[in-house]
């Protein structure tokens, strides 16, 4: 009867040992597929978040400097009444940028991603 107890105890350790490699191995797939690629998506978000407040701040500066421009460098033409009329063609300046911004994000890459492909004849 001891015997038998030790040959089950040996076996339940095998496989006790192999629960806990299985159970490792889950751990370490779920790592790998979850935790990974939330690495990444996190990196690509820093970075395009980033490079769109460099982008917009850039943007800003530049219809900042055609204000100024059109406000000194145009000889007089937008002086007495017409002073209004260089904040009006920055911002319809800005409205183009932002207009050609949405339709690139609408037409760009993502939008041939998502079309199904057309269905033959």
């Amino acid at each position: 009867m001891a015997r038998f107890r030790m040959g089950q105890s040996s076996k339940g350790g095998h496989i006790r040992q192999s629960g806990t490699d299985a159970l490792q191995l889950v751990i370490d797939y779920i790592k790998q597929e979850t935790l990974t690629p939330l690495k990444g998506l996190g990196r690509y978000l820093v970075f395009g978040i980033l490079g769109s407040i460099a982008l917009c701040a850039g943007l800003v500066l530049l219809l900042v400097a055609f204000l100024r421009a059109l406000q000194e460098q145009t000889g007089g033409f937008f002086s007495g009444t017409l002073t209004w009329a260089p904040y009006v063609i920055v911002a319809g300046a800005a409205i183009l940028v932002m207009t050609f911004a949405a339709w690139r994000i609408v037409r760009g890459q993502a939008a041939r991603r998502r079309r199904p492909p057309a269905a033959k004849p």
